[in-house]
């Protein structure tokens, strides 16, 4: 069966593509290739982590996301601010600023999705109590790390958490909560936008299947946001009551919030997406076997990192740890119904379907095709100068090999060995001319 077309939210302009190679080195998965003197970007290798966009000094990398206006054919609009947001503005001392903020712009509703996060959170603490779960979990919450697990770690896919995300529960939650609020109101008037701080999660609402879409109707860049509301945002009033947040929940916006607020020890947080391929390789070889639950971030400092962010997110931090001071632990308490156990999780909060690998392209149709085509990359690899220079337009001496093998380049565009047998071209011609002098 032809696997489906994904939509990827990380887009290239080629017009103002210059052919450096910032992007080329800084990919993690070798999904981008320097071909006519511009970038090209492979779509079953990328996993819109968005760091092409972090490097790329001619802008030519962009995020593809909603605007505000997507909303206007909606009657009901609600906004999903994720925990990130909170720290991008300066001297924000109480949610609620924020939140009427954006009543301010439009939104007739606002659902927290740290408020969901605190419920993930609660429902995590009982997964990780089930008899004959793999041990450690790996969070899924991180779009970019599960594509990345689904593309290149067939044996960690059983790891990844399988409870869906704080953005879908807080979806499913407001169109719930308007529903039962506003009973003249219909699913399809309702619009449910998510905002947020970057590329990966927006590819992840664009890409669900028919049988899991989420209630996640426009996702929006929380740059676009955080300039539309610094306009409205008032310190002059008292805004009426409106966050239901606990520290545990804004927590989730930084590295080791989703760990910490699990209250269990035996835990490793990581950010970055290079620290999070080393943490998985050592995680795929059995060496974190201690382990029980791993938090990997794509980006640097957690979500406060994200690439449509706008603040420092290190400062973004700080911002959120002041602002946890005030706030209650959780604000989130799970109930226990009749009949359940203490281990309850419901169906709507799991995933329905559970992570697989998923490799970006095979080698060949078959084994012994694919088996011949490995070969050849070997002995063509065996004749590079393994300097992964980038100056053949693939990424590393393995990677060129592969892109020889599969048609896409020939072997004498590898500059470095080309140099040398000019070099030993030019020398031979000399000598030659000295013997006849």
């Amino acid at each position: 069966m032809e696997k489906a077309t994904y939509n990827h939210s990380v887009t290239l302009r080629e017009d103002k593509c210059k052919g450096c190679t910032n992007c080329l080195r800084r990919c993690p998965t070798e999904a981008i290739r320097i071909r006519g003197g511009h970038a090209r970007i492979d779509a079953s290798r990328c996993i819109d982590c968005g760091e092409c966009i972090r490097v790329c000094t001619h802008k030519a990398k962009k995020a593809k996301y909603d605007l505000l206006s997507v909303l206007d054919p909606y009657t009901y609009k609600i906004a999903l601010p994720a925990p990130s947001l909170y720290g991008q503005f300066n001297n924000l001392e109480d949610l609620d600023y924020l939140i009427d903020g954006l009543h301010r712009i439009g939104f007739d509703e606002v659902y927290e999705v740290s408020r969901a996060a605190e419920a993930v959170t609660a429902y995590t603490r009982r997964y990780l109590k089930k008899p004959g779960v793999k041990l450690p979990v790996i969070s899924s919450a991180c779009p970019a790390v599960s594509r990345l697990i689904s593309l290149r770690y067939p044996g960690l896919c059983e790891h990844l958490l399988p409870i869906r995300s704080p953005m879908e529960l807080a979806a499913t939650a407001a169109r719930k909560k308007a529903l039962a609020e506003h009973p003249g109101l219909t699913s399809d008037q309702i619009g449910i936008a998510f905002i947020s701080p970057c590329p990966a999660k927006i590819s992840f609402v664009k890409n669900r299947p028919e049988n899991d879409k989420t209630d996640v109707d426009v996702v929006l860049s929380m740059s676009e946001v955080y300039f539309a509301l610094l306009g409205v945002m008032r310190q002059d009033i008292v805004p009426a009551h409106y966050s239901e947040s606990g520290m545990l929940g804004v927590g989730w916006a930084s590295t080791g919030g989703e760990s910490t607020a699990l209250f269990n020890e035996k835990y490793l947080a990581a950010d970055g997406i290079e620290n999070v391929i080393r943490v998985l390789d050592h995680l795929e070889d059995g060496s974190l076997s201690e382990l029980e639950f791993i938090e990997l971030n794509a980006c640097n400092a957690g979500c406060t990192g994200g690439v449509l962010t706008v603040e420092n997110p290190y400062i973004a931090g700080a911002r959120l740890t002041n602002l946890r001071r005030t706030l209650p632990i959780s604000r989130t308490m799970l109930r226990k119904e009749d009949g359940q156990d203490e281990l309850f999780i419901p169906e709507e909060v799991c995933r329905p379907d559970p992570f697989t690998y998923e490799p970006a392209k095979a080698l060949g149709d078959t084994f012994d095709e694919a088996m011949d085509k490995m070969a050849r990359i070997e002995r063509i690899y065996a004749r590079l100068p393994d300097h992964d220079c980038g100056s053949c337009g693939s990424p590393t001496c393995r990677s060129f090999a592969e892109d020889v093998v599969k048609g896409e380049v020939t072997e004498d565009e590898c500059i470095v060995n080309m140099r040398a047998l000019i070099e030993d071209l030019a020398k031979r011609i000399d000598y030659r001319n000295f013997e006849k002098e």
